[in-house]
């Protein structure tokens, strides 16, 4: 079974009168067990491709199946439920919570489950530990760096164990160590036959990791192999 099927997926914008067509009818399998980039240039419809594999964002036509669940089918409260118990989604601009310090940010997808806040809290820090921001548990968002609020919001999206991890460039704030650090993390729960993980990512620096390329160009895909192809 793919972890992420789409097929015919096109979305459309409307700019004043005019009509943009963003993805041009995307089929599409993501295959669990392996670590997927997905590479383009700004505009290529890279961030609404993710969103809408993962149930944020409606496509104008097709079908996208997540472990088989045709999500565009179910309605919106069991969307939600279902984005809950099984994707993990780390966005390019965090979107923290400002009044919350750290660890309650990350705890917020097990408090979402029922969890008990204290377990929370402590799957929370653990998760954060192994991200090198164990010291920064009590801190505001606002008193972080760009690259440990980054980190927060990774540790937030992996906290639960989802099936499918979607990632929007989650190298981008941080040194090379770090980015290191973070993409064997995602390769860890990726590498599992019931588990899967796209990311979308420019950093050349950790292109080697990836079991799979994607790259896309104007809504389309050209390329679908294990490098990237010489001509980028």
């Amino acid at each position: 079974m793919a972890a992420i099927s789409t097929r015919g997926v096109t979305r459309d914008f409307k700019a004043g009168q005019q009509t943009i067509t963003v993805l041009h009818g995307i089929d599409l399998d993501i295959r669990a067990g392996e670590l997927t980039y997905l590479v383009g240039e700004s505009g290529s419809g890279k961030t609404t491709l993710i969103s809408i594999m993962c149930g944020i964002l409606w496509p104008t036509q097709g079908e996208v199946k997540v472990f088989g669940t045709d999500i565009y089918s179910l309605t919106d409260t069991n969307l939600v439920e279902f984005r809950l118990q099984n994707i993990g989604f780390i966005f390019q601009q965090y979107n923290l919570i400002p009044s919350i310090d750290a660890a309650s940010n990350a705890a917020v997808p097990l408090i979402a489950q029922g969890m008990d806040r204290l377990e929370a809290r402590e799957r929370a820090v653990a998760m954060m530990e192994k991200l090198n921001i164990g010291d920064q548990v009590d801190k505001l968002p606002n008193q972080l760096s760009g690259g440990q609020q980054q980190r927060v919001a990774i540790s937030r999206a992996l906290v639960h164990e989802p099936r499918l991890v979607v990632c929007d460039e989650p190298t981008a704030a941080l040194d090379a160590g770090s980015g290191r650090r973070v993409m064997d993390l995602l390769r860890d729960v990726a590498v599992a036959e019931d588990r899967a993980c796209i990311i979308v990512t420019h950093d050349n620096r950790v292109f080697d990791l990836a079991d799979r390329i994607l790259v896309l160009e104007d809504g389309k895909i050209t390329h679908d192999g294990t490098d990237m192809p010489e001509d980028h």
